[in-house]
């Protein structure tokens, strides 16, 4: 039985060797990003997150226990620094241009009139999806946080507990008070298409 070739890259990397490590990184990079922009909603942002991941996982790369998979791992602690990141900024106050996210899930359940243009739902969307940037800028970094594992990014909640270091039901309850509060947010928009 032959061994996975991402394995050996993960295993000559624990071991020191930056080039396996970069290979590491090619591969996990994009997804980090992803979920990084769609927290901090920045892509100047998500950048520094992505590079504070990468310095955290090479440092911490001897104590990976092989038995959990990397790349739950990597985005354990890209997610651990894109909450970070938040709960810096929300103390500046400093807040960014809105930009446009979709979301996945029972939050997004918006559909336009029937006879619409194509170029009338199209609206409909990019104002939903302006609205819900909105509405995640409101929340807490937690219930942000929460919000995307669950509705976008589709992460179990014991997951999502496992990753903001809580119980299962408070995060049930965190994902809960976040999709109220976004429901709250979007209910006029929601109300004018139907």
């Amino acid at each position: 039985m032959s061994e996975n070739p991402i394995d050996l890259d993960l295993e000559r990397a624990r071991l020191g060797d930056l080039e396996a490590f970069r290979v590491l990184v090619e591969r996990h990079s994009r997804d980090v990003f992803a979920l990084a922009f769609r927290m901090t909603r920045c892509a100047d942002d998500a950048d520094d997150v992505v590079q504070e991941t990468f310095m955290k996982a090479w440092r911490k790369l001897p104590d990976f226990e092989a038995r959990a998979a990397f790349g739950s791992w990597l985005y354990r602690i890209a997610t651990n620094c894109s909450y970070d990141l938040l709960r810096r900024r929300s103390r500046r106050l400093h807040r960014e241009t809105p930009l446009e996210v979709s979301a996945a899930g029972e939050v997004d359940q918006i559909s336009a009139p029937a006879g619409l243009s194509p170029e009338g739902r199209l609206d409909i969307r990019r104002d939903f999806d302006r609205e819900l940037g909105r509405a995640l800028e409101d929340l807490t970094g937690a219930e942000r946080t929460a919000f995307v594992l669950r509705h976008i990014e589709e992460r179990s909640v014991a997951e999502i507990g496992e990753l903001l270091g809580m119980k299962t039901n408070a995060a049930k309850q965190t994902v809960f008070r976040a999709v109220r509060k976004v429901r709250n947010h979007l209910s006029p928009l929601m109300e004018a298409t139907r």
